[in-house]
């Protein structure tokens, strides 16, 4: 039975202050990051790990990522409440719960099998319902585009085009870029023909995998 008690959510209130002083500002990101219980992504003998910031294996070969990174491309991302989401790389689902929080309409596409069966059966068991999609999430999902917002949770070799020619006019694709240790976090505009970039700081992401990311 999965409990969430005043100690966890005392916990949770920490790691808010902790990424406000690491300069997450969005009070909404934040109450999101503080509702959301990331202990529920954790096996019991993990559980002390839960609300520390950093990433962990959940299998696969995949993290549940870091609450910073979570929060930054969150932060990047200016949801609107009633935004069309699409994730690229579902993982732990612990991301997609944040976007759904704030008011996203949000479609997640994970790679791996595994992790999507695994997933698409546990969130909706803690109250969570976006749109789950098993596939090459490089390619993203023209089947449900245009997108208001993307946001990308593994690093890719490039941008891929088809997630850029699947933003909507206005639209922001949030998405890190570099090799397979080390990748620059950038943020795309999309105004009508054009793309502006801005560029962020650098983090460690698993690997995109498909078409138009890294080969497995």
């Amino acid at each position: 039975m999965l409990e969430d008690n005043y100690k966890q959510r005392g916990l949770r209130n920490k790691l808010v202050k902790m990424l406000e002083k690491k300069g997450i500002s969005d009070a909404r990101v934040l109450a999101a990051i503080a509702k959301v219980p990331r202990h529920f992504f954790f096996e019991n003998a993990l559980l002390e790990h839960a609300y520390q910031d950093k990433a962990f294996p959940i299998g696969e070969g995949q993290t549940i990522s870091q609450p910073y990174t979570v929060a930054f491309q969150s932060e990047k991302l200016e949801i609107r409440p009633g935004d069309k989401v699409l994730e690229i790389g579902t993982g732990s689902g612990y991301q997609a719960c944040i976007l759904v929080e704030l008011g996203a309409r949000v479609y997640t596409i994970e790679y791996n099998r595994v992790l999507f069966e695994q997933t698409k059966s546990f969130l909706p068991q803690i109250g969570y319902n976006p749109y789950f999609f098993y596939g090459d999430g490089s390619k993203g999902l023209p089947a449900k585009a245009p997108f208001n917002k993307i946001i990308v949770t593994a690093g890719a070799p490039v941008i891929p085009k088809a997630l850029t020619d699947q933003l909507a006019d206005g639209g922001i694709l949030i998405i890190p870029v570099g090799d397979r240790e080390s990748q620059r976090m950038l943020r795309i505009r999309k105004t009508g023909d054009k793309l502006q970039k801005e560029e962020f700081a650098n983090f460690a992401f698993v690997p995109l995998l498909g078409e138009q990311g890294w080969k497995s």
